[in-house]
């Protein structure tokens, strides 16, 4: 693989304007594609295979036109003080608001709050409820600003207003959080080389990388249902790993130059080693990202799986566009340690004379090696601690109750709770199909009867049959909030009771409705996590013993992403959760954790963690391999790749820290998460555990059964052939 790669890199250094025309050419063909493809909404939401979903499909056919998966909004009332809704100006308001909202074109129903009985005991709250034909994910902004221009209107006559209800969901709008992470970036880049052309080569061509790779998302959205939110994770991910990737191909370079060889020939180089370790660096990316599909939610595999082809975008150009860049910047991106005009002067003789101080890698791995044990153990009890509130995970799905008080779907949970409970934020719709039953209402009534004398039940509505009379919906309320314990219990306990009303009376019961559908989502994340990271985490270190040729690196490797994950959720959990720092964090509501937090994490840090393992441990393996001792090796690897780990590891955790600043409290924890994550993994683990580890191994840390030596293809990602082909150069030169 070295080798062919190198000729890549050659010929990309050498035919640079043709390579810049393709990508140019690319990007001008995915930006026309994105700009005339027909304008996509939010792509729609189903979760195959849950109760849940089973009732709303049954739903459809037995209630057509209901849209029962549909959007709604709960528009809430409350009286000024000393009044009543009941008031005659303030029943009119009301009234008027109601038809106003019934003229929307995506409107099935409006609810009259007087004729529903939606009225609080006490007559100071009430709420109608709209219907919408579509989902939350699918409603049209049209539609979301006519419900809040008639809720400003009301709010005019002297009420307060405020609306809930998955009608206002939206994508999260991160702002300015990309700019944050390339600034970053920037600076980050620039102390790294010295220079700013060597700095704005990376930058600039994940740029490129990721504007192919969203634009192509957005012009194929419409055509396979990808939606708006499908591009936020491609862009993070894509834009991260595109510097990274970049990043290592003009460090590899740099070196490449100081050790006398000419541009061409260091760009072929810095290609076939470094470019090696950037394919099965981005392989696992790709593999963690393709893997998601395991879960069967379509919109989170749609997402990993143009997630991964952003990065597969960013692999093939950090391989061709890159030395294609470096040879039209020519001498002015330098040689590795000579610093260019804007951080550095030129050395004097005498200067370049003096023997040079080891650099910060270099002695922090001789430190390590001299003390493996030490660090071995400091770092496993550090991250054994930050794994600790793991312990008291607690996953589920945001609702309104999470969102921040300043939200109008907060106001409205905390009005509706005060006006008729907490529960009445999470109602759940009980399903009876008793199309097989031989008296189907008596089916509808012994179902809502057994569901009456179960606990944290506070109303359960009359059978709302449907026109052929053989399914019927059931409203319950809950007495606890939609993502309580007891709510759960309490869906859980209706469940059970089906088994029972199938055998007596040939119904079927599905629960159903907001609040179930994230019972049922929490859990379908959580019994396809085992086989995710078995699936991810087999394929990955089967791909690393071809490129390491060795099993306990591989086994190190992932023993090492499964302590960082364990403590980015560790202290996902202290903060989200517990609310320890959470003003730091700007987190106003702790509770549960979200439900696709773990899975995700795992996905998308499993394969960034792969990154720096390859790069970091390829430099050692290519050490060792050209005949140093295996300590030595540790300690080359570290003087050559440490700093541009460390460079690639600030630049990921800036550009996910910046949506710690989001509204989104889902946003706030993904940033967060992957931010701590990739701390934990690049600094403990990659940079003091992995070394110790390697030290106290020694030479069977590359111990390899010689029957699997025999039969793994050699891909040469430590550029061997390279070697053998330039010895075989000079030998010719020298008889010539």
């Amino acid at each position: 693989m070295a080798t062919f790669l190198y000729k890549i890199g050659r010929i990309s250094f050498r035919r640079r304007h043709f390579v810049a025309l393709i990508w140019v050419a690319l990007l001008t063909l995915a930006g026309v594609g994105a700009a005339s493809a027909p304008a996509a909404g939010n792509s729609s939401f189903s979760i195959p295979g849950t109760e849940a979903q089973k009732a709303f499909d049954l739903l459809e056919q037995r209630f057509p036109g209901t849209s029962a998966d549909g959007a709604t909004a709960r528009v809430v009332f409350k009286a000024p003080s000393g009044e009543k809704m009941t008031d005659r100006g303030n029943k009119a308001t009301v009234q008027e608001t109601v038809k106003e909202l019934a003229d929307g074109s995506e409107v099935v129903r409006v609810t009259d709050p007087y004729q529903a009985k939606a009225v609080s005991k006490d007559g100071t709250v009430a709420y109608a409820q709209v219907s919408y034909k579509v989902s939350g994910m699918e409603l049209e902004d049209s539609s979301r600003d006519a419900l809040e221009d008639s809720a400003q209107d009301a709010r005019k006559a002297g009420l307060t207003v405020e609306i809930g209800g998955d009608a206002l969901q939206t994508v999260p709008h991160t702002g300015t959080t990309e700019i944050i992470g390339i600034a970053v970036a920037a600076v980050v880049l620039v102390i790294t080389f010295g220079s700013l052309i060597a700095a704005g080569l990376p930058l600039l061509t994940a740029l490129i990388g990721v504007g192919i790779g969203v634009s192509s998302i957005t012009a194929l959205a419409s055509a396979l249902d990808l939606g708006s939110t499908t591009s936020t994770l491609a862009m993070m991910i894509g834009l991260a790993v595109g510097i990274d990737y970049a990043l290592f191909i003009v460090s590899r370079y740099r070196a490449e130059l100081a050790e006398g060889r000419d541009r061409e020939e260091a760009a072929g180089r810095a290609v076939g080693t470094a470019g090696s370790a950037v394919v099965f660096a981005g392989l696992t990316v790709v593999i963690a990202l393709v893997g998601l599909s395991v879960v069967n939610i379509p919109m989170l595999t749609k997402m990993g799986v143009a997630a991964a082809g952003t990065v597969a975008i960013a692999v093939l150009i950090a391989l061709t566009m890159v030395p294609a860049l470096l040879g039209y910047a020519g001498r002015r991106v330098k040689p590795a340690g000579e610093k260019g005009k804007l951080l550095g002067r030129a050395k004097k003789q005498e200067e370049q004379d003096k023997p040079v101080k080891p650099n910060l890698g270099t002695r922090w791995a001789s430190f390590v090696v001299r003390r493996p044990v030490a660090v071995l153990l400091l770092g496993v009890v550090g991250l054994g601690a930050a794994a600790v509130p793991a312990g008291s995970l607690e996953l589920g799905l945001p609702d309104d109750g999470s969102q921040p008080t300043s939200t109008t779907q907060r106001r409205a949970y905390d009005l509706l709770s005060e006006g008729f409970g907490p529960g009445f934020n999470g109602p759940l719709m009980v399903v009876v199909d008793a199309k097989d039953s031989d008296d189907p209402k008596a089916a509808f009534t012994a179902v809502g009867d057994e569901i009456k004398g179960l606990e944290d039940v506070v109303t359960v509505t009359p059978p709302a049959p449907n026109k052929a009379g053989d399914t019927a919906t059931i409203t319950v309320i809950p007495d606890s909030k939609p993502s309580s314990v007891a709510t759960e219990d309490l869906v859980h306990s209706i469940r059970g009771k089906g088994a029972g009303i199938k055998a007596d009376s040939d119904a079927n019961v599905l629960v159903t409705g907001q609040t179930a559908m994230n019972i049922d989502v929490s859990e379908k994340l959580n019994d396809a996590l085992i086989p995710y990271l078995v699936l991810v985490v087999g394929l990955a270190f089967l791909l690393l013993i071809v490129v390491f040729r060795s099993i306990l690196v591989p086994l190190k490797a992932a023993l090492g992403f499964l302590l960082s994950v364990m403590a980015a959720l560790g202290a996902v959990v202290a903060v989200f959760q517990w609310g320890w720092l959470a003003g730091l964090m700007g987190v106003e509501q702790t509770g549960p954790v979200m439900s696709m937090m773990p899975i995700f994490m795992v996905g998308v840090v499993f394969g960034l963690a792969m990154d720096y393992e390859v790069f970091l441990v390829t430099r050692m393996r290519e050490a060792y391999v050209h005949g140093e001792k295996a300590g030595q090796a540790v300690v080359t690897g570290f003087r050559h790749g440490a700093r541009v780990v460390t460079a690639a590891a600030v630049i990921m955790m800036a550009v996910f820290a910046g949506f710690i600043g989001s509204s989104e409290s889902m946003v706030k924890m993904i940033g967060f998460g992957l931010a701590i994550a990739v701390f934990f993994d690049a600094f403990v683990v990659r940079m003091a555990i992995v070394p110790a580890v390697l030290a106290l191994l020694g030479r069977k840390a590359w111990w390899l059964p010689k029957w699997l030596d025999r039969a793994l293809p050699n891909v040469d990602v430590e550029g061997e052939g390279l070697r053998s082909a330039s010895g075989d150069q000079d030998k010719e030169l020298v008889r010539a």
